[in-house]
């Protein structure tokens, strides 16, 4: 019996000590676990950079936009002209009953205009362009001078009004292409179409129609474009061209008709708003 509880009683402690080892692992393992997964490094997410969306905006300059002016490139502008006539000598002379008299004492003078022009321009390469200007003014012309028919004395004769149509092409050197500030000078030749014609018909001398034929010569242009935003650009231009005015004007009858040979050499100058595409 004494035999009998000893060995009852070592396996009880058996037991209890190997029960007792389990739960010293089963304690120990979490905390193993747990010990890994705190040390674990941490991933740590980048936010991504957003996507460009490939679009830019009519008044933006952006990584795409091209800087300055090259070749390919193609402008339209829109520009406020102003068209000063120099009037530089005249040759005025009065044809009546088969006489011709000359007017030593007389010229022509012609009225400033400022008006809207449209301008196209395209880059054969990055320092050639070739541009072409269109608009219309209307002119006042007069007679000045001592010996003007039937005025007596140093006097102004308005001997009436025309518009005129001076289409004008230029070549232009430009010297910095594809920088901001681009200046150039250029050389061209224009046309002139005078239209709308009317004479003076209150005149004295009974003036009433006013004619002039077509004429033209050669042209020289100096200006700059100045790059604003993206495709946008500021131009100032100022030409001088060089043309002979051939006019007449005469009275119901034809009895008396005024010829003149004017030199207009008008100064053309501009400032605007380009777009280039």
């Amino acid at each position: 019996m004494l035999k009998f509880r000893s060995l009852l009683t070592a396996i009880t402690a058996g037991v209890a000590a190997l029960s007792g080892s389990a739960m010293a692992q089963t304690a120990v393992a979490p905390a193993s676990a747990n010990a890994q997964y705190v040390n674990a490094p941490v991933m740590t997410q980048i936010p991504s950079a957003p996507r460009p969306s490939g679009h830019c905006g009519l008044f933006q300059t952006c990584a795409s936009t091209k800087i300055g002016l090259g070749r390919g490139d193609f402008m339209i502008r829109f520009s406020g002209v102003g068209i000063l006539p120099q009037d530089r000598d005249s040759n005025v002379s009065v044809h009546t009953g088969g006489a011709s008299i000359p007017l030593h004492n007389t010229h022509l003078s012609t009225t400033n205009q400022a008006m809207p022009e449209l301008t196209l321009e395209y880059f054969l390469t990055d320092n050639v362009s070739v541009d072409l200007i269109a608009t219309s003014t209307r002119h006042e012309v007069a007679a000045i001078g001592s010996d003007v028919p039937a005025l007596g004395g140093p006097h102004k004769l308005d001997v009436g009004s025309a518009w005129v149509l001076p289409p004008t092409l230029t070549f232009a050197w430009h010297f910095r292409p594809h920088k901001r500030f681009n200046p150039y000078v250029g050389v061209g030749a224009t046309a002139m179409w005078f239209h709308s014609m009317h004479a003076n018909k209150g005149s004295e001398l009974g003036l009433t129609k006013l004619n002039a034929g077509f004429t033209g010569g050669p042209a020289v242009n100096a200006g700059f474009d100045y790059q604003l935003v993206g495709n946008w650009f500021f131009n100032a231009d100022v030409k001088q061209v060089f043309v002979r005015m051939h006019a007449w004007a005469q009275n119901p009858g034809e009895t008396l008709r005024v010829r003149a040979h004017e030199s207009l050499d008008p100064t053309v100058v501009s400032a605007g708003i380009a777009y280039r595409f």
